[in-house]
């Protein structure tokens, strides 16, 4: 079973090693248990959070996800591990598509401008590109982190469910 396998990859507590100021100011939040914990609000949770985080056209998404994990008590190492879904072979596509959406969302005509790659073209053109992708980037992120979030509440219920009905019926045939 998966989760045996990832209580003993993960460590029981995250300890701040050397600075005392950082153990007393982020020991209680980094000690946090739901931070390492497999239950089905930590894992859901954490799937939302690292999907919609996925999705968002910002620089630095780990400490997006690090701090929403933190903020809502979550899984965190699952959390990191699904921002991968934009790595650096799904960003051109990703970011394209996003730009795309948000150009179609906005009602903007994307063939109307032309495109030059150089930071001036860029600079003056930011809002006509970035509002577009942050605008798709948090629906998308939204969209997708709910469907996980909601899978993952399904399928470990069913899974739940699977495991009283065995167990019932190994008890039923001990009682025959």
């Amino acid at each position: 079973m998966p989760r045996k396998l990832f209580r003993r990859l993960i460590p029981v507590k995250l300890n701040p090693k050397s600075n005392s100021l950082v153990s007393r100011w982020f020991g209680p939040i980094l000690n946090d248990p739901h931070l390492l914990h497999l239950n089905r609000h930590s894992v859901s949770t954490a799937f939302f959070i690292g999907l919609f985080c996925a999705f968002l056209p910002v620089p630095g998404q780990t400490f997006v996800v690090t701090a929403l994990a933190l903020l809502f008590r979550c899984n965190l190492p699952i959390s990191m591990v699904l921002i991968w879904v934009s790595n650096p072979l799904t960003i051109p596509p990703l970011i394209l598509g996003l730009h795309k959406l948000g150009q179609w969302m906005l009602g903007h005509d994307a063939a109307a401008s032309v495109i030059h790659l150089n930071w001036q073209w860029l600079s003056e053109n930011f809002d006509n590109i970035y509002l577009p992708m942050l605008l798709a980037g948090i629906s998308c992120g939204l969209i997708f982190g709910g469907t996980g979030y909601l899978t993952v509440r399904i399928l470990w219920r069913w899974k739940v469910i699977k495991s009283w009905e065995e167990r019932k019926q190994k008890r039923l045939q001990r009682s025959e």
